[in-house]
């Protein structure tokens, strides 16, 4: 990825004016790259997995992970070089610490169908996410939100960065376009 480029989705990422206690997490899958669990496994910021308990290997490579991401380190360039336009995650902004956020997203990783049998939600998955949120009622975005101030992820036609904010009953949504120079 071109610089330029890179430079355009992290000022939308980080923001000028984000309070100085926001944080920005990566929620990333596992599953989409076989590089992901090992850069996060292989950085000192801030991480965990989704997903509890021991795993077997092949579980733990496909697995959703969490971890806290800083505008300029190698862990951030990385996931935007390799990942933008393949959907690897979204990045979350919270005042929350790493601990409060990831057991705040395990409690969206379980849902039920209409069936009532129970499913595994990519909500981390930003073309899954991006069409969820505008479905949901006030009660559910406030579920989904929880510590959570902010969504940032890829639109799903490349190019731009969407930003999903809760605003009290519903959700504001701004896109911006990102030049690839």
């Amino acid at each position: 990825m071109k610089p330029q480029f890179r430079d355009s989705i992290l000022d939308v990422v980080w923001a000028t004016g984000l309070p100085s206690d926001v944080k920005v997490f990566a929620v990333l899958d596992g599953a989409q790259d076989d590089r992901i669990s090992y850069e996060v496994d292989s950085t000192f910021s801030e991480h965990d997995c989704l997903y509890a308990g021991d795993l077997p290997l092949e579980l733990q490579r496909a697995a959703p992970y969490i971890v806290q991401v800083d505008r300029d380190d190698r862990l951030t360039r990385f996931i935007l070089d390799n990942g933008w336009g393949r959907n690897w995650g979204i990045f979350v902004r919270s005042d929350a610490g790493l601990k409060r956020v990831r057991k705040h997203l395990r409690g969206l990783l379980r849902v039920k169908d209409e069936r009532g049998s129970r499913l595994i939600f990519r909500f981390y998955d930003p073309r899954v996410l991006h069409v969820y949120l505008p479905t949901c009622t006030r009660s559910e975005l406030q579920i989904v939100f929880g510590p959570i101030d902010s969504f940032v992820l890829e639109a799903e036609e490349g190019g731009k960065v969407i930003e999903i904010k809760s605003n009290g009953g519903g959700i504001q949504e701004s896109e911006r376009s990102v030049p690839r120079l």
